[in-house]
Formats: C-alpha cells, sequence, structure tokens
C-alpha cells in the first residue's frame, strides 16, 4: 500500500515537471492575452479565420469538425499539449508546415499564460 502511494505521489509530481506551463503560468493573464487571438479564434467552438479552441489542449491538429483546415494541419500527426502548443505558438510554420497560421508569439511567458488559459477552455 505504501509503494502504491509513493508511485501516484512520484506519478503527480513528474506530471508537473512535464507541464511547467500548467505550474508556472497565470490564468488571467493568458485570459487577457488571449485576446490577441481572438481575432482569428474563439475560446468556444464557434469557427471563425481559425478554428475555434474549445477542448483544444488535447486534441489532434486538424480535426475539428466544421473548420477547413490548411493541408498542412490537416495532415499533421501533432496532438496539442503544453510542449506542442509552445513550439506552435512561437513558430507556427516551423511545426506545421503548410499551417495557414502566420501569428506568432516570442514571449515564453506570454505563451505559457495562453497555454494555461486554454486549458480552462475544456469541454464539458
Amino acid at each position: 500500500m505504501e509503494q502504491k502511494v509513493s508511485m501516484i505521489i512520484f506519478a503527480a509530481i513528474a506530471s508537473l515537471a512535464a507541464f511547467p506551463a500548467l505550474a508556472d503560468g497565470d490564468v488571467a493573464r493568458g485570459t487577457s492575452l488571449f485576446k490577441r487571438c481572438s481575432g482569428c479564434h474563439t475560446a468556444t467552438d464557434q469557427n471563425k479565420v481559425g478554428p475555434g479552441l474549445l477542448g483544444v489542449v488535447g486534441r489532434k491538429a486538424g480535426t475539428e469538425a466544421g473548420y477547413k483546415y490548411s493541408g498542412g494541419m490537416a495532415k499533421s500527426d501533432v496532438v496539442w499539449d503544453d510542449t506542442t502548443l509552445d513550439a506552435f505558438l512561437a513558430a507556427p510554420r516551423k511545426v506545421v508546415q503548410g499551417t495557414s497560421m502566420s501569428v506568432s508569439i516570442a514571449n515564453a511567458t506570454d505563451r505559457q499564460d495562453i497555454i494555461v488559459y486554454l486549458h480552462t477552455l475544456a469541454k464539458q
């Protein structure tokens, strides 16, 4: 029993280390920063120029129903998690060749805060 509890605690700590954006990000700041993104994206499942981002974390790229993705995004094997979102927001066209997204976010703290905010957009 004691070993099982230790394993669970270790797994919880390891998962926090694997996702530093969750531990270090500021959701309120991310919410505010997301306004930069709202010209193309919504925090719902409504599509605009870009797809709606409700439930984006954990979703395979290019698969949201009802949105016509670029060829590069539709063929991508990317699954959106903290690491892939961070890389994509920093340099979209390096992560997904042929993506239509051209906006990048150079500041790592801004990216972390936006990613933490995106975690709040889980589908119910």
